[in-house]
């Protein structure tokens, strides 16, 4: 019988009250057959809604968990590189604080690691959002085209796990997942996604939140690429196209809002390019987007029309996106 193999999950919370329990209790709850985790660690980043005091209550019945408090809100990676030394076990992962994972996420996301070539995986994000209502659709078509690329280039997010051979991450980057991407390859090591691994996640449901996200997350790529030259797959614009042209569905409406998505990510792009080249902003420390933080798994999800249809796993307790 093989060896387990054991992991240390690290998550990075800045004002996550509303979610952060039912994240933990999901961790808590994985279905592991191959896997161990033998420690959850939560980084409560600068909070002020009561996260942190969430996390000790749980914390105090549940041994694997750990609470690190940062007073001050100093950006994602800093909160990474806090948790790192934490970690325990030959593999790292990282879980977005507004996501929830299927219970057998965690045991899909870390067996590919029984292949000492793999350096990391990322797991398939699904929107919680509504399909049928504009801002819905736009985040179930951008993820949607997320795993179309990754299934041909790997492109990570939200959930990933990686081999413990990082010891930190620029404190500057504003793409960690990224970031982290390009540590893993420069020894070597594969990067694979892994879209049986489901976490759910909730995209914008404002233009302001759209856009801010956008901008950050293309500028944030612009950084890497310049300071590490490691070039995620999705930054390759002829690639989305080519994803998206699969992808058009016919109806006058759909058309409609696929265009207006495309001209808004467009246009969310020149923002972050802006910020970037013109203003010299690297966002690091970014401005939270409140209706991702609205995660229900009480709706049933889907992709949107044109793109794969996905009702929610039975084992489910219950947008970040391309860039």
């Amino acid at each position: 019988m093989s060896a387990m193999i054991e992991c240390t999950v690290g998550v990075m919370a800045h004002n996550e009250a509303a979610n952060i329990a039912k994240l933990l209790d999901a961790l808590l709850a994985q279905r592991l057959r191959t896997v161990a985790i033998r420690r959850i660690v939560v980084v409560a980043s600068g909070c002020t809604d009561g996260t942190a005091e969430i996390v000790r209550r749980i914390a105090a019945a549940k041994p694997r968990l750990r609470l690190l408090v940062q007073a001050e809100r100093r950006g994602k990676a800093s909160a990474i590189n806090e948790f790192l030394p934490h970690a325990v076990g030959e593999v790292v992962v990282l879980e977005s604080a507004d996501t929830i994972p299927d219970q057998d996420t965690i045991e899909k996301l870390i067996s590919p690691f029984a292949d000492p070539s793999v350096g990391m995986t990322g797991a398939r994000p699904i929107p919680a959002n509504d399909p049928n209502r504009f801002w819905g659709y736009a985040a179930h078509l951008l993820w949607g085209l997320h795993h179309d690329i990754a299934l041909q280039h790997a492109k990570l997010g939200e959930l990933v796990a990686f081999r413990n051979v990082v010891t930190s991450i620029p404190d500057d980057t504003a793409v960690d997942e990224a970031s982290i991407e390009a540590a893993i390859t420069a020894q070597g090591l594969t990067v694979r996604y892994v879209p049986e691994a489901v976490v759910h996640n909730a995209g914008p449901q404002t233009l302001g939140d759209f856009l801010r996200q956008r901008r950050r997350i293309h500028a944030g790529h612009l950084h890497l690429r310049d300071t590490s030259r490691y070039q995620v797959s999705t930054m390759q614009v002829s690639t989305i196209l080519r994803a998206l042209a699969r992808r058009l569905n016919p109806t006058p409406r759909k058309l409609a809002w696929t265009a207006a998505v495309v001209a808004l990510e467009a246009w969310g792009r020149t923002l972050g390019a802006f910020d970037y080249r013109v203003r010299k902003r690297n966002p690091f420390v970014w401005d939270i987007a409140p209706t991702t933080k609205a995660l229900s798994l009480t709706q049933r999800g889907g992709g949107a029309e044109g793109a794969d249809s996905e009702p929610w796993s039975s084992s489910s307790v219950g947008f970040h996106g391309t860039g």
